[in-house]
């Protein structure tokens, strides 16, 4: 490690070694390293991920699908085709942390690749996603199938409304209930999706919403604690399904949207956790599942 800072310049005998490094990663086709700052407490920190970016199986599977064709793209082509096959939807910004490609470069090749029927657009704009052909990709409004409050996170604003709202409510109610299928432990149960999903802790059975508790006892009980350790308890807790961002929060006792910022949103980019609905990846249903190849090295 020593050797390592001495080749970045940080060392006391300097050097220029940072491209070595690079290009060390890049010739095991692992995610470029980021070397960042914090203020508080103040260190230099380079981040060395070995999460294999072309993984053997994957690319079979390309091969497979595309044939002849896949052969004869060039390095970074391959490396689009393989995210999206495994992360099931890219986008460019996405894929400006992967790949090393200047952005316009970045963009005229997703054109190219969209145009040759390598990958399908969906979106406008800022907005725009890629996928690989024929793939379907889950929504919440296929998989909850009713109306897109919670009845945790949005249990107040109800209040207001129930009044005007009970003369429909009975057969309304009944006709979401016959739609969403749960199983014994309370998770609900879609064919769109591969795993049972907990969209509310209160639906749950009470013996198994207190084996989920123990799991996040940690959390639960400290505010503070230390990132890999709250990443485990994660991965953890949505090893066997799809939790909400808002059940996820009421489990580790933290807001959702610092949870996401802080935990969800780089735990997805570093393929620890997916998502259930990678086309709208900020949407107030989203879920998270442990990602199905497991955590990359360290």
């Amino acid at each position: 490690m020593h050797q390592m800072f001495l080749l970045i310049g940080l060392g006391e005998r300097g050097g220029s070694g940072v491209p070595k490094i690079y290009s060390g990663w890049r010739s095991q086709h692992w995610r470029p390293p980021a070397l960042y700052e914090k203020p508080e407490p103040e260190q230099t920190l380079l981040e060395l991920r070995m999460l294999d970016l072309l993984p053997e199986g994957v690319v079979e599977q390309l091969r497979e699908r595309f044939g002849v064709r896949f052969e004869s793209l060039e390095h970074t082509a391959r490396l689009i085709l393989a995210t999206a096959a495994i992360e099931r939807v890219v986008s460019h910004n996405r894929l400006l942390e992967i790949c090393d490609t200047h952005a316009h470069d970045l963009s005229q090749l997703l054109t190219r690749l969209v145009r040759e029927g390598f990958l399908v657009p969906d979106g406008r704009s800022r907005g725009m996603i890629y996928h690989l052909p024929g793939e379907q990709l889950p929504t919440p409004e296929q998989v909850f199938a009713g109306p897109l409050q919670s009845s945790e996170h949005y249990a107040g604003s109800s209040e207001h409304n129930r009044a005007s709202s009970e003369h429909n409510a009975g057969s309304s109610e009944h006709k979401v209930e016959l739609d969403m299928q749960r199983n014994d432990d309370g998770c609900l149960l879609s064919d769109h999706i591969d795993a049972p999903l907990i969209d509310a802790l209160d639906r749950l059975d009470a013996g198994f919403r207190e084996k989920l508790e123990i799991l996040a006892e940690e959390p639960r009980n400290r505010e503070r604690m230390q990132k890999d350790r709250m990443q485990q308890v994660i991965i953890t807790l949505c090893k066997e399904h799809y939790l909400t961002f808002n059940v996820l929060a009421n489990l580790v006792k933290r807001s959702p949207d610092a949870l996401r910022q802080q935990y969800l949103n780089g735990m997805v980019k570093s393929r620890q956790i997916q998502l259930a609905f990678p086309s709208k990846p900020t949407h107030e249903r989203q879920a998270y599942k442990a990602y199905v190849g497991g955590q990359d090295e360290e």
